[in-house]
């Protein structure tokens, strides 16, 4: 079991303190906050081991798990992989493009992994049909959410829409060619509504839109490809698949068929992948496990979460 110690103690933490406590790959050593009155108040309430600073808990644990504010992730990863440390951080990877790819020099410098917190790659919604979804050529996202105060100290594009760039760039295998985007502010400092187009070099485009003062939820994305539609209800944990075949020769009956104006006959077949429950934050983590184990490329390596945040500063700047 790797030894593991958790920085930040605040909502999020407090999560990943109880599933490194539960997983069979981490040994939950303990964790650090520097702010003592809600540190306590964990270590008291749920009996973890607290602390007295970073460098502490950094001499005593292989994995440091960064669950602190953006601003922060910088220096907390820093420290922790030029001690040689493994590191966990949550998305954003870092406040800046510049600090990501610093990071990404160091863990290779010190020959430590680094996997980023973009934990819908392992909703299960999405992992039903991840191999499906080949050469989508238009993707369309909407991730909307009730206000809630927590995490608009940065613009929505970092707080929701992240999510989405990160997962639109781990199935277009092309490199982005032109980014245009609009936000507003309503009631944040920074933009609460964004809406994004980004548009592939392969001719893929990808429209995104985020709020977070919408009047309900939702987490849905649509992938456009050659004969097949794929829909992805991130918030429901269900999936469709929506295929075009060629016509058999004696279809059923009730077979849905359209014929185009060439007088091309398709079949219309409908799937919904069997989704399985899971904990998308445990099964990230212990993925990271094996990563550090196996000696492979995490899920969601450092370059990956560079990349997204790389995108996401790029809609930003064209506010």
């Amino acid at each position: 079991m790797l030894k593991a110690g958790v920085l930040g103690a605040g909502h999020l933490g407090k999560i990943h303190l109880r599933l490194l406590e539960q997983s069979e790959k981490f040994e939950l050593v303990g964790f650090y906050d520097p702010h003592t009155e809600n540190a306590e108040k964990v270590a008291k309430e749920f009996g973890y081991t607290l602390f007295e600073s970073l460098d502490d808990l950094i001499a005593a644990v292989e994995v440091i798990d960064i669950v602190t504010p953006t601003l922060s992730h910088f220096d907390c990863a820093k420290k922790a992989i030029e001690s040689g440390c493994h590191i966990f951080v949550e998305k954003p990877i870092t406040k800046t493009v510049l600090e990501a790819e610093a990071i990404k020099t160091l863990a290779s410098q010190h020959h430590v992994k680094g996997q980023v917190g973009h934990v819908e790659r392992f909703n299960p919604a999405f992992t039903a049909v991840q191999d499906m979804i080949q050469n989508p050529m238009f993707i369309e996202t909407h991730r909307l959410a009730e206000f809630n105060p927590r995490g608009t100290d940065v613009p929505v594009v970092l707080d929701l829409m992240i999510h989405d760039i990160d997962i639109i760039l781990s199935v277009v295998k092309s490199k982005v060619k032109n980014v245009h985007a609009s936000g507003i502010s309503v009631i944040s400092e920074t933009p609460d509504i964004a809406n994004a187009r980004i548009e592939f070099e392969n001719g893929c485009v990808a429209n995104l839109t985020a709020s977070r003062i919408s009047m309900k939820n939702m987490r849905k994305s649509r992938f456009f490809q050659k004969d097949a539609y794929i829909s992805v209800d991130f918030l429901e944990k269900v999936s469709e698949v929506v295929r075009m075949k060629d016509v058999p020769e004696n279809p059923d009956e009730f077979a849905m068929i359209l014929q185009n104006a060439e007088g091309v006959k398709k079949q219309i077949y409908f799937d919904n992948p069997s989704v399985e429950a899971n904990n998308a934050i445990l099964d990230e983590l212990e993925s990271f496990a094996d990563a550090i184990e196996n000696d492979t490329e995490p899920v969601v390596s450092l370059e990956h979460g560079t990349e997204a945040l790389r995108i996401a500063q790029q809609i930003i700047n064209c506010f």
